[in-house]
């Protein structure tokens, strides 16, 4: 475990508030290279190209992944094959419970994207893995082992992108294929299976319904899900026209799962990448009880009301921040009352942007207790040179997929009382590419390990999906900042 506040090579970097700044959109820049698109389609080609030559280099050849058990971190290692730096991997306070492949998980082309888990009612545990060729379903035992229950084929042609997530006892899946629309598969359906039978479902007949309403090409980037107000959302839909409300939200209502409707939707800022929407229950007394959606829409940080969705023109403010190279996705770190969140851009490290010029992660502070006045209060780096993608707070803790630095495990807590991240400390990381672990700076800069993770299961199992090798569960040994050495 490493602290914020230690110092050498392992300490996580923090900066104080004076020496970063939000900053307003540059109209021209978001013109040439936001909304046209220009920006997100050299991501997504770059990232093929990454993909096309770990396949030349045999990384996505599943005859190199066997299955992994119980390796428990030691001295900052976890050598599941003894001898074997292939299956060696470093981490820090976080044990390996068990490793399936994505060929084990019923995935021949292997190509790993996200996930997302469901507790049942009586406590069993299961996990939707984003695959290209759709998902594929497992439960997570007690001893935080995978069993391979089956799979929902995609709904119309393979695709690297497919993200899902959560409404009650329903999995939303969506993807950038051509005609693929969101799924809304009932996850009850897995709860009877024997695991000596797989199932593989209908991509169409078993599905709880179908949402294709304002996605005329079937395509979306991303899926949001609001479960308190039951709705969804559909952002990043192409192509960026208006009936495809632009790229921006587009609400689903889920009143009915099995018959999803359209709500409307906000273009009123283009293309959003992410968004987390929720009811709002912070300091800010103008928008108490209001449905707000924080949009991180590649520039920017946009805030919107969308309490009136068939009428959703409320963008309650939108601010750029130096460095800023494509807003990727964030969280807030307490939904009940919502002061600050955390943010990333997936492009800063690899573009030598701002303060992540020297290729380490950035996780950038909000301040939001003014809805309308976000203020950016500090930020934190990762120890390992890498890219962020994904985190989602659960209880104060962040917890990162940063590709090939793989799992790590931030204590936000500190934040309210110093917002400039300087107390902010990773509590644990696995990582799940050891091909770039002799590299300086301790990683690679690149779109390889881990897309997403899932850490809000109670049991305190975490669920790694990988781009390349398959699936993780791994578990901290202890929870919380370490002292300081």
């Amino acid at each position: 475990m490493v602290c914020a506040k230690n110092l050498g090579a392992l300490a996580l970097m923090t900066v104080s508030a004076a020496a970063i700044k939000e900053m307003q959109v540059d109209h021209a820049k978001e013109a040439s290279l936001y909304r046209s698109g220009k920006m997100h389609q050299a991501i997504m080609a770059k990232k093929m190209d990454t993909w096309a030559a770990a396949r030349e280099n045999g990384e996505f050849n599943q005859d190199r992944y066997p299955e992994l058990n119980y390796t428990e971190c030691i001295d900052g290692k976890a050598e599941a094959i003894k001898g074997d730096p292939a299956h060696t991997f470093r981490c820090s306070n976080a044990d390996l419970l068990h490793f399936l492949s994505h060929e084990a998980l019923g995935g021949p082309q292997a190509a790993g994207s996200s996930s997302w888990g469901w507790t049942s009612d009586d406590g069993r545990e299961f996990v939707a893995i984003g695959q290209a060729e759709g998902a594929a379903f497992v439960e997570i035992d007690k001893e935080g082992r995978m069993i391979y229950l089956g799979r929902l084929p995609h709904y119309s042609t393979p695709s690297e992108w497919r993200e899902i997530r959560a409404y009650k006892n329903y999995m939303l899946i969506g993807s950038e294929a051509q005609g693929h629309g969101i799924q809304i598969f009932d996850m009850k359906k897995l709860l009877d299976i024997d695991p000596g039978s797989p199932v593989v479902f209908d991509a169409k007949r078993d599905l709880a319904s179908h949402f294709n309403a304002l996605l005329p090409t079937g395509r979306a980037h991303n899926v949001v899900v609001n479960e308190e107000l039951n709705y969804a959302v559909a952002v990043g839909a192409q192509p960026r026209s208006d009936r495809n409300c632009a790229s921006g939200l587009n609400f689903i209502g889920l009143d009915d799962p099995t018959s999803p409707e359209s709500l409307g939707c906000a273009k009123g800022d283009g293309y959003v990448h992410d968004a987390q929407c929720l009811v709002y229950r912070g300091p800010d007394e103008r928008y108490v009880g209001t449905d707000i959606c924080y949009g991180y829409n590649e520039d920017s940080l946009t805030i919107y009301n969308v309490t009136d969705k068939a009428n959703t023109t409320n963008i309650i403010s939108k601010i750029s921040y130096e460095g800023a190279t494509y807003t990727h996705q964030g969280w807030v770190l307490d939904t009940e009352n919502q002061e600050y969140l955390v943010l990333d851009d997936e492009y800063d490290e690899y573009d030598g942007a701002g303060p992540a010029g020297d290729g380490y992660p950035v996780t950038y502070i909000w301040d939001i207790k003014d809805l309308e006045n976000p203020r950016l209060t500090g930020y934190f780096k990762s120890p390992i040179r890498g890219i962020d993608h994904n985190q989602y707070v659960v209880d104060g803790f962040t917890y990162q997929s940063n590709y090939a630095a793989g799992l790590r495990v931030v204590d936000l807590t500190s934040i309210p009382e110093d917002p400039t991240g300087g107390s902010v400390c990773e509590v644990a990381h696995f990582d799940v590419y050891p091909e770039d672990d002799a590299e300086e700076g301790g990683g690679r800069v690149t779109f390889a390990g881990s897309w997403s993770s899932y850490g809000f299961f109670k049991s305190g199992h975490i669920f790694i999906n990988t781009i390349e090798r398959g699936a993780y569960v791994v578990k901290l040994q202890e929870k919380g900042c370490p002292k300081a050495s």
